[in-house]
């Protein structure tokens, strides 16, 4: 994973971890491979990667047991609603773009559609 200068690490982390979840690569109740494990395949500090589980066990999405390790919620409603979050923000970046070169919703609409049938 190539960082970005301008975004913390952990940030960066939690973000790929959440798109993961998203995308299926982790499943509801699956377990979460060691702290140890995600720093090799990041490339970074392990002290990273456990503040970014840390943020993502503050927020619901993962969850420990004690000497077995960290888990994604079960919680499908919590992993339904990441889901429609993360395809929330996209497309408002999408649509503010696209408004800011005068685009009419009219217009973004068909492009859209456009884009979906391809």
């Amino acid at each position: 994973m190539v960082f970005d200068a301008n975004i913390p690490i952990y940030l960066q982390i939690m973000d790929d971890f959440k798109k993961q979840v998203i995308s299926g690569v982790y499943q509801g109740g699956e377990k979460v491979e060691s702290v140890r494990v995600l720093a090799v395949s990041y490339g970074v500090n392990p002290n990273t990667v456990q503040r970014s589980l840390s943020e993502l066990e503050r927020e619901g999405l993962l969850y420990s047991e004690r000497t077995s390790g960290r888990f994604i919620t079960k919680d499908q409603d919590m992993l339904k609603q990441l889901k429609s979050s993360y395809a929330d923000e996209l497309i408002d970046v999408c649509v503010k773009q696209l408004t800011e070169l005068k685009f009419s919703k009219e217009e973004i609409l068909k492009q859209m559609k456009e884009r979906l049938e391809k």
